[in-house]
C-alpha cells in the first residue's frame, strides 16, 4: 500500500484509540449509515458540477468511511481492512474471466450478462424471487430502474420506447382522472405509476432518469439563484417581489443560462 494510504489508516486508528476523539470512539459499525449516504450524494453532486477539487475531496470522504468501518469491524473481531481489500480484488478477478481467464466476449453487453450470471452463482442463499436481492435502501428512482432492468432480462418488457411512452400517456390520463374524482390515496398511487412509467420510457431511450432529474434540479437551482441576484440588483428581496416579476426574471435567466 502507498505511504499516504498507510498514514490515513494510522490517523483513523489514532482517532479510535482510548486517548483519541470521544466522538470517533463512540461510533459503531452501524451508527454512520446516514453519513455514508450523504457522502455518496455529495460525491454525485460534485460529479454533476464537474468540480474536480470537490470530486477529489468527496472521494477522500468516502475512502474515510470505508477504512473507518473496516477498522471498527476489526476491533469487533468481525473482519479486517485486508479482508475488505482482498475480497474486492478476488471478486474483480472472478467476475472478469474475459480478462483474467479464457472466456471470450464480443462486447460490453455480453460482459454485463456474464457478470450477472457469475454474481448469481456466488449467492449462498439463492433468492426465491427475481427481485428479492434488490437492495431495500436504494433511492426510489434507482430502485425502479433496477426492477425494470431485472424483469427486462427475462423478457418482461416493452417492445420499444414508443410503446413505453404510450404507457406514460395512459398513466397521465389515469392521474388526471384521479385528480378530478379520486381520493388522496388514488392520486398518490397514480403519481407513483406515472413516475415509474417515465423511468421505464427513459430506460428504453438509453437515458438515466435519475441523472435527468439531478440535472433538472441543478438547472432550477442555477436559474433561481440568478433570479435572486437580479432581484437584489433591483433592491428587492424575494418576499418583496411579486410573482409576475419573478416569472419575468426567470425567463431572462433561463435564456441567459442555456
Amino acid at each position: 500500500m502507498s505511504e499516504a494510504f498507510d498514514r490515513l489508516v494510522e490517523t483513523i486508528k489514532r482517532l479510535r484509540a482510548p486517548d483519541g476523539c470521544p466522538w470517533d470512539r463512540k461510533q459503531t459499525l452501524y451508527s454512520l449509515k446516514q453519513n455514508v449516504i450523504e457522502e455518496v450524494f455529495e460525491f454525485i453532486d460534485a460529479l454533476d458540477r464537474k468540480d474536480i477539487e470537490n470530486i477529489k475531496e468527496e472521494l477522500g470522504d468516502m475512502l474515510l468511511h470505508v477504512i473507518f468501518h473496516a477498522i471498527v469491524a476489526e476491533e469487533d473481531g468481525l473482519f479486517s481492512l485486508d479482508d475488505v481489500i482482498n475480497g474486492i480484488n478476488e471478486k474483480l478477478i472472478r467476475r472478469h474471466p474475459h480478462v483474467f481467464g479464457d472466456l471470450k466476449v464480443d462486447d460490453a453487453d455480453e460482459v454485463l450478462r456474464n457478470w450477472e450470471k457469475i454474481k448469481l452463482s456466488e449467492k449462498k442463499d439463492k433468492p426465491q424471487h427475481l427481485l428479492d436481492n434488490i437492495p431495500r435502501g436504494l433511492p426510489p428512482i434507482e430502485k425502479a430502474y433496477k426492477i425494470q432492468k431485472k424483469v427486462s432480462k427475462v423478457g418482461f418488457d416493452f417492445d420499444s420506447s414508443n410503446d413505453a411512452f404510450c404507457k406514460v400517456e395512459e398513466e397521465f390520463l389515469e392521474l388526471k382522472k384521479a385528480i378530478e374524482e379520486g381520493s388522496e390515496n388514488q392520486k398518490k398511487e397514480e403519481i407513483g405509476d406515472l413516475i415509474f412509467a417515465l423511468i421505464n420510457f427513459a430506460r428504453l431511450e438509453g437515458i438515466n432518469a435519475s441523472e435527468s432529474l439531478r440535472m433538472a434540479n441543478l438547472r432550477f437551482e442555477e436559474r433561481f439563484s440568478c433570479v435572486e441576484d437580479r432581484l437584489k440588483s433591483m433592491g428587492l428581496s424575494l418576499e418583496e417581489a411579486d410573482l409576475e416579476t419573478m416569472d419575468r426574471l426567470w425567463e431572462e435567466c433561463k435564456g441567459r443560462l442555456k
